[in-house]
């Protein structure tokens, strides 16, 4: 019972930690352009963060950069090659939430670890409000408003090939709540300005690799004595 107590004590302020850049591209699914969910045409950074609780599941935070680019010129669609809108948008977004791994990830065997790995939580979105003042070609036009959140479904698969760095490379979408990303539904004070599809929310994407650098006391991953 002694043992079990000291390892829970470590447990509790001994956490191993990580720390890096997320380096990818990005691309929307929306009313403009192609309606491809993976379509990356424009770069995107960040940085990501996780706390390692156990082998199985971390909290993690990260922020990422990008601008959202779309072009009819670019759709799939001929009605939308026709319409020709284009747009961009730069946004970014600060996530939380808790990534699972499938299989047990321990950074401490000496020997390289994989996993498929699964995140969930919420986004806070910073974008910019605009709206177009004509049919194409047109201005954006850009207004103060409120911003918004996404729900992000990431799916990656990560490796250890030293205690010191993990490497992952991953596709997270983000559910916007929102349809607006692409200046389609701005404030009433814009109606004229509005087009597309109204009953569908916005989509953006951010795939890519990350490098995170290991830090931190070595957690205890030790069971009970008897």
């Amino acid at each position: 019972m002694i043992a079990l107590f000291l390892c829970q004590s470590q447990l509790s302020f001994a956490q191993y930690h990580e720390v890096g850049p997320f380096l990818g591209a990005s691309n929307y699914r929306g009313d403009v352009g192609p309606s491809y969910f993976l379509y990356p045409n424009s770069p995107a950074f960040g940085i990501v963060y996780k706390w390692n609780v156990t082998t199985r599941y971390s909290l993690r935070f990260s922020a990422i950069n990008s601008t959202l680019i779309g072009s009819d010129y670019k759709a799939n669609d001929l009605n939308r090659f026709s319409r020709a809108y284009r747009f961009k948008n730069n946004v970014s977004e600060v996530s939380a939430g808790v990534e699972i791994n499938f299989v047990e990830f321990n950074l401490h065997t000496g020997t390289p670890d994989f996993s498929p790995y699964l995140f969930l939580g919420l986004s806070y979105v910073d974008y910019n409000l605009f709206y177009f003042n004509g049919p194409p070609p047109a201005e954006q036009i850009e207004y103060d408003g409120e911003q918004k959140v996404a729900i992000p479904i990431v799916v990656g698969f990560k490796t250890n090939p030293s205690p010191l760095v993990v490497l992952g490379f991953e596709v997270g979408l983000r559910y916007a709540l929102t349809d607006n990303l692409d200046g389609s539904t701005p404030i009433e004070e814009f109606d004229f300005a509005r087009y597309g599809d109204f009953s569908n929310n916005d989509w953006y994407i951010f795939s890519g690799l990350t490098i995170s650098f290991t830090f931190g006391d070595l957690p205890c991953y030790c069971k009970e004595k008897r």
